[in-house]
């Protein structure tokens, strides 16, 4: 037997022991966070320093406690928790975070260093600070009632069936009178939800009202807009209507690489339909071929046009894997001129492409 075998196969074992040792050391988490990342949502300026509290588990068998927090930049300051800490027991860190500093979205690192080897936790505060304008009128020119407003409209963007969507509406009070949210009140259907922040809105203050969108409660695909009455009961004329609009989607969890191949595969022959020239006083027929290239059943959810001009008819609304069926559509250009585009959205189960667009292009007459 080679004499050096039995050394550098020590040496080889020993090294691949501490590096497996250091591996599995290094997933096992020495503090245990509550949350590592807050958002605080829309801040306003002159509502002054905003505080946000991270909580942590000590896991580890020996004493631990904070050597020090690193921050990123000056608008925010640190307290934490200075004892030391037995196993199993809780500490603190409190953050607090100065809007005059930012403008827009911000996201502060905070970096907790422990007496424990390897501790080095990143936290994050993140949110928008909106500075207070200069010019009131232009900048909420929008008035409903006592309100001024930035928009017309609250868009809540992509709403997902997985989780609510909350998005916070900034106004400005210009009335007279004192907006108590306890006297707030809204007439919202189950999936929305309004409610105002702060308890008083003083006149000539900004204030905020938190929408809430519960895409699985609304239980539906699309596009969506609706109309949606508010009103301070002590405040005459306070009587308002708030346009929310909303794109609900259905929520896929991400699939494996190698799962690709049995999923349902939704495959459109034509994507674009070039009309060319039509006239205004016929009717425009064409049919589109949905294909189940998966292995799975394919189920359509839902097909919608973008115009009550278009009438869309599907045969059937599931697909066996390997079947095809033919979209029927009819465009209806009366009272129309000019270049034309209209968008009908497909949805279904594919969780790789789960909504499709097909354009009808054209040119009325």
């Amino acid at each position: 037997m080679n004499r050096f075998a039995c050394p550098v196969y020590l040496a080889f074992f020993l090294v691949l022991s501490i590096t497996s040792a250091q591996a599995q050391d290094s997933t096992v988490p020495k503090l245990i966070w509550k949350v590592n990342r807050i958002n605080m949502g829309t801040v306003l300026e002159e509502q002054g320093l905003q505080h946000a509290e991270f909580e942590f588990t000590h896991t580890q068998d020996s004493l631990f406690y904070i050597q020090d927090i690193w921050l990123e930049c000056g608008c925010t300051t640190v307290e934490y928790t200075k004892d030391t800490l037995q196993v199993g027991e809780s500490g603190k860190v409190l953050v607090t975070f100065d809007p005059t500093t930012s403008a827009g979205f911000f996201s502060k690192l905070i970096v907790v260093k422990g007496n424990v080897g390897g501790v080095q936790d990143s936290l994050y505060l993140e949110g928008i600070s909106i500075p207070y304008p200069t010019d009131v009128k232009r900048a909420y020119p929008i008035i409903r009632g006592p309100l001024g407003l930035r928009l017309r409209k609250v868009n809540m963007g992509d709403v997902f069936d997985n989780e609510p969507k909350i998005k916070y509406l900034e106004f400005f009070n210009q009335g007279d009178a004192l907006l108590d949210k306890g006297a707030f009140r809204s007439e919202t259907p189950p999936y929305i939800q309004i409610s105002q922040v702060q308890q008083f809105v003083r006149p000539q203050e900004r204030g905020l009202l938190m929408v809430r969108y519960d895409g699985k409660l609304k239980n539906d695909l699309g596009f969506f807009e609706d109309v949606v009455p508010i009103r301070w009961e002590n405040v005459e004329g306070s009587e308002i209507r708030l346009e929310v609009i909303a794109d609900l989607f259905e929520y896929f969890a991400p699939i494996q690489k190698s799962d690709l191949n049995n999923v349902p595969q939704l495959f459109i022959t034509q994507k674009e339909i070039d009309l060319k020239e039509i006239s205004p006083k016929a009717v425009v027929r064409r049919t589109v071929t949905l294909t189940n290239q998966g292995r799975q059943v394919l189920e359509i959810r839902k097909v919608e046009g973008n115009c009550d001009c278009l009438l869309i008819e599907a045969p059937k609304d599931i697909l066996e894997p390997g079947e095809s069926m033919e979209l029927s559509l009819t465009f209806d250009p009366i009272g129309r001129k000019g270049i034309d585009q209209r968008n009908i959205y497909v949805f279904s189960n594919d969780p790789v492409n789960p909504v499709q667009l097909i354009v009808m292009k054209s040119r009325v007459e």
